[in-house]
């Protein structure tokens, strides 16, 4: 019997070329690597340090003693998908319908989904540069191809349209967009928003607008622009509960689509993850229903750590980019460190700290690091502090620890 190369093991009993092939997070590894350590400072993971807030918890266990312990429908309880669109309708401030809505086991699965209806082999999807991690693997097992879209620093981390139109073929598919942006905390304008979907609708091609973060803008002045007020039959959205309400672990998330597409991903639901869970949807209409006290005392941490960390990238001579959005700041790690995983590594062996390496972003994260706001102001600027070190170390070739 024919056997894989170099493992013996017969061809039919071999994983899929596609599961061979794929390629893990490299944020993912260093985790793994940090778990094996002792007293590391933990900036790699968009996890936040606070608690589900008291009411979403007591509506959970509440809901369980109520019995919601089972199946539910696809895409989720019909109560929930009511609450979302209103929520839409107040914060996002476009309109949907509760039947444009599917609520999902978190946003990574609302557009594993979404690729899974939308792409046919061959297809290109847009991708932005830094970007979403893992996005471009999503795509390529899916039989799709990424295509990146530069963001530069000195353009503010926003895109060209113009540099995007002359990327479209026709085997684009969608561009996927992203604001405020993970990595790189960059809010998109409305104008620019206006542009990008001008270019979808004149090439026709959809807009994906991942808008995970749309309630966590840290500058006053911004506003969260939705292309979806501009193109509802053309934009899709994907939200999730885990960072807006402290949420990661429940694994909620939701999109609003028009209804061709939302009633296509529902039915892909099935074969995938069944539904989501009954006891995180009644979490998540906890989450909508109560006070929000404590979801503004989360972001206005956030913004005093951003503060903070900005202050402490000055005093350390490094350079970034100011974080307008989200918990994340992008450090440039300089020239001598362009290859962010080998860095990343250095970083967690030499002075205990874990970072999101820039690889993981895609081309344009080649020199740079992603540190989450997700811990203590204090435990955030020391890793500043050990980061610093360790860039120049690398800049003079020798040994800037500090103490630990």
């Amino acid at each position: 019997m024919r056997t894989t190369e170099n493992t013996g093991v017969p061809s039919r009993l071999a994983v899929s070329a596609r599961a061979a092939s794929a390629q893990r997070s490299a944020i993912r590894e260093i985790f793994d690597r940090a778990n094996t350590m002792e007293d590391v400072i933990r900036l790699e993971i968009g996890e936040p340090s606070f608690l589900t807030p008291a009411h979403i918890r007591a509506g959970a266990r509440e809901a369980a003693d109520a019995g919601f312990t089972r199946y539910t429908p696809n895409g989720g309880f019909a109560s929930l998908r009511e609450l979302i669109a209103e929520k839409i309708e107040r914060v996002d401030r476009y309109s949907v319908s509760a039947d444009d809505v599917v609520v999902t086991p978190g946003a990574m699965n609302a557009l594993f989904s979404l690729y899974l209806a939308l792409l046919e082999p061959g297809e290109e999807v847009l991708l932005p540069t830094p970007g979403y991690p893992n996005m471009d693997e999503m795509v390529r097992l899916l039989g799709g191809v990424a295509v990146f879209y530069a963001l530069r620093p000195e353009n503010g981390y926003l895109p060209d349209p113009a540099e995007i139109d002359a990327l479209v073929t026709p085997r684009t598919k969608a561009i996927f967009v992203n604001s405020p942006s993970n990595p790189t905390g960059a809010v998109f304008p409305r104008e620019l928003m206006a542009e990008l979907v001008d270019v979808a609708a004149h090439h026709g091609f959809w807009v994906i607008s991942d808008e995970v973060y749309d309630e966590m803008i840290l500058d006053d002045g911004l506003e969260h622009f939705s292309p979806a007020r501009l193109d509802a039959e053309r934009v899709v959205t994907v939200y999730s509960f885990s960072k807006i309400y402290a949420m990661t672990g429940w694994r909620i998330g939701y999109l609003a689509a028009p209804r061709v597409l939302a009633d296509a991903v529902r039915k892909l639901q099935e074969p995938q993850v069944s539904c989501p869970s009954a006891i995180s949807q009644k979490a998540a209409e906890a989450a909508l229903l109560g006070p929000h006290d404590e979801i503004d005392a989360m972001i206005a941490a956030y913004r005093a750590r951003r503060d903070g960390a900005w202050s402490a990238i000055g005093r350390h001579g490094l350079s970034a980019f100011r974080t307008q959005g989200t918990f994340y700041m992008l450090l440039d790690i300089g020239e001598q460190a362009q290859d962010s995983m080998a860095f990343a590594l250095r970083l967690l062996e030499e002075q205990r700290v874990a970072v999101a390496p820039g690889v993981v972003h895609g081309p344009g994260g080649a020199g740079k690091v992603r540190i989450s706001f997700g811990v203590e102001p204090e435990i955030i600027e020391e890793g500043i502090a050990r980061i610093a070190a360790a860039v120049e170390r690398g800049s003079a070739g020798g040994d800037a620890s500090v103490s630990r």
